[in-house]
């Protein structure tokens, strides 16, 4: 039985007998004195006005039913209960984020563009990661590591809310993003490794072949989800930059390699996705968070504060006064 927060008793039955403390209240003030005898006399100015001790020696039944009262908590053993709480992590996943930079992701068939509605997606998925290593590669026509693999997820969130379109020169170098990828998981000594591949072309440019990185990840036993971002049909996308210097905006078709990328999934034993709007986005990384189950020992350690010596000291003292009081001050009205 637990009472607050951290305070409990170990034999709370013992503390039903604290109803018995009101009957001989009743017992003292009722029955009691209707024992004791009585004598009528006509006159007692003889005797003066009643002693103030008189008055006071229900204070010794009062500090005896405290005594009472006391030991009965003392029974029920009242204690503090302190909980410390150890969680090992080594069974956690190492994940990378493989992302699409090129000129391609400003299309704003998601909404504002497709970039930015990864950035919201990504950033909530590492919310959903408490427990595991994740680390941020961005490719374009070359790839680059934003963030090495680590468990500071403020570092990671800042990351992907500071990744930019411009950073890499363009095109879409999927072998190199994914070459990238497996290069930092591959000294890994995660459980469990995983890279989130997110592309919305098909592979143009670098000079690593995706195949040749696919069978990488696949003998370093690392899945890979591979998502391909875009609507079906034509999107609004950049065409050209005016004499400004201003991005053009123009519709054009998507394409994305949907069999490679669906190979990549297959041969690492991953899944392939497509996200065709902002919803779909969400709902395929909510998937794969749901996919990917890290798996977590807690070691809980309790320490008990044992507090019915202090009850039973409690009770000692009262009974102690009482019978000084009752010898010294109370004597001659026993």
């Amino acid at each position: 039985m637990k009472l607050w927060n951290n305070i409990e008793f170990t034999n709370p039955e013992f503390l039903w007998l604290l109803l018995v403390v009101p009957f001989l209240v009743l017992w003292y003030f009722l029955v009691r004195k209707k024992n004791n005898a009585t004598l009528t006399l006509s006159n007692t100015t003889a005797f003066g006005k009643p002693s103030i001790l008189s008055k006071l020696k229900p204070i010794l039944h009062v500090l005896r039913l405290l005594a009472v009262s006391a030991l009965i908590v003392a029974l029920a053993r009242p204690r503090i209960t302190s909980v410390s709480t150890r969680v090992n992590t080594n069974k956690g996943i190492d994940i990378v984020m493989a992302i699409d930079v090129s000129a391609s992701m400003l299309a704003q068939d998601l909404k504002p563009n497709r970039l930015e509605a990864l950035k919201t997606v990504a950033t909530s998925f590492v919310n959903q990661r408490p427990n595991d290593r994740i680390g941020i590669v961005i490719y374009a026509g070359e790839s680059f590591t934003k963030t090495p693999i680590t468990s500071d997820k403020r570092i990671v969130k800042k990351t992907i809310n500071d990744i930019k379109w411009g950073q890499l020169e363009g095109g879409t170098a999927i072998g190199m993003g994914l070459g990238s990828a497996v290069n930092r998981l591959k000294d890994s000594k995660a459980k469990s490794k995983v890279i989130i591949l997110l592309t919305d072309g098909v592979n143009n440019a670098g000079f690593v072949d995706p195949k040749t990185a696919t069978e990488l990840a696949k003998e370093l036993g690392i899945r890979t989800y591979t998502i391909g971002l875009g609507t079906t049909g034509m999107a609004l996308s950049p065409a050209y930059r005016d004499g400004t210097g201003k991005i053009i905006f123009q519709k054009m078709p998507v394409e994305i390699d949907e069999d490679l990328l669906k190979y990549i999934a297959e041969q690492t034993e991953g899944k392939y996705f497509r996200a065709t709007d902002n919803k779909k986005l969400k709902a395929i990384y909510d998937e794969i968070n749901k996919l990917e189950k890290t798996e977590i020992e807690e070691f809980k350690y309790y320490n008990y504060d044992e507090k019915y010596r202090a009850f039973v000291i409690l009770a000692g003292l009262l009974l102690a006064l009482e019978m000084i009081l009752k010898f010294t001050l109370f004597r001659s009205f026993i």
